[in-house]
């Protein structure tokens, strides 16, 4: 079909362009959505918070409207299509429109466009959300159309993940309770070698070491609760020292190192988690384990409170028990 009338064409032309800009400022407009989770929302209005029932009243029904924008700009795509081949021609017309619907997309998305089209929709809002709440039953259908709108899934894809929005959370936790919520999601990740106390920095007492006066002093100077007891050397630990319990020693009959000491011995692997520690620690009601590897050989020691310290990020520090973290006392004692 033909028109040779200049009116005509400028009245299609000025139709088109009409048409387009009303697809702009439809796919341009972006509700505002609540900043709370509908999770979160839905606890609220369990205890009868009626700005969170508003709230998630209204998000609900902003699913429609996203449905009703995707029918909308759908509508307008078609209208202008057929607009375009009638004002250009087809062969023209099917050009000018692939063009603009290649184009709507990005230029619907310039700032000052959009923000635009946003008041526009916010003086809208109301009556529109008045209409599907009167047609439940219409949008329904348009709901089960796919669309490309807001969604309240909250879907974590990653323990990495949830650590950033723990520690993005502001004030809604505390600085400990971020600590520990991180701690323990990579807790069972971490192996012990990576927070024992190394061989080098391991005091130890030879079994047949006499444990008088100077060696109690020099003993607690050490700054631990436990030593482990040695026959030959650190390969070959044969008991715990708990120099607690040599408190109450009659320093007048001096005994052995071996007598003293308690015998069970009990040892992980470095390449355990501290989850598995932890169950070792809960299950032999034991303090300290040996680390060794592969050979068997000793590559350090690992306290219930290194466990602990792990679990909840920070130091812990007991009345009775003011220097049983060992890496710290080895690191003390370095020149």
């Amino acid at each position: 079909m033909s028109y040779n009338s200049d009116g005509m064409f400028a009245f299609l032309f000025v139709l088109t362009a009409m048409s387009f800009t009303l697809l702009l400022i439809v796919a341009a407009a972006h509700p505002k959505h609540s900043k709370l989770t509908m999770f979160e929302l839905e606890r609220r209005s369990k205890l009868g918070d009626k700005y969170a029932i508003k709230s998630m009243e209204r998000e609900k029904l902003l699913v429609d409207v996203v449905s009703l924008q995707s029918m909308a700009v759908a509508l307008l795509q078609v209208v202008i299509f057929s607009l375009s081949e009638l004002t250009f021609g087809w062969a023209v017309g099917i050009v000018v429109a692939i063009f603009l619907a290649m184009g709507y997309g990005a230029t619907a998305n310039i700032g000052l466009f959009r923000n635009w089209s946003n008041k526009i929709y916010g003086r809208l809002e109301k009556p529109i959300l008045s209409l599907i709440q009167k047609h439940p039953h219409i949008f329904k259908v348009l709901r089960s159309a796919p669309t490309g709108g807001h969604t309240y899934s909250l879907h974590i894809d990653s323990r990495e993940e949830l650590q950033h929005l723990v520690a993005e959370s502001d004030d809604i936790l505390t600085p400990d309770e971020k600590k520990l919520i991180v701690n323990s999601l990579s807790f069972n990740d971490q192996l012990v070698r990576t927070i024992m106390t190394p061989r080098a920095e391991i005091d130890t007492i030879k079994k047949a070491e006499f444990l008088g006066p100077l060696a109690l002093d020099d003993l607690h100077k050490t700054g631990h609760s436990k030593l482990p007891v040695i026959s030959n050397d650190i390969d070959h630990i044969i008991g715990i020292l708990h120099l607690e319990g040599l408190l109450a020693l009659d320093i007048k009959r001096s005994t052995t190192a071996e007598k003293a000491m308690e015998s069970k011995v009990y040892y992980i692997h470095q390449n355990q988690t501290l989850q598995h520690a932890l169950t070792e620690f809960l299950t032999t009601r034991h303090y300290l384990l040996i680390v060794t590897n592969e050979n068997r050989e000793t590559v350090g020691l690992i306290t219930l409170t290194d466990v602990i310290e792990a679990l909840l990020g920070r130091e812990i520090v007991d009345e009775f028990d003011f220097h049983d973290n060992l890496r710290i006392v080895a690191s003390r004692k370095k020149p």
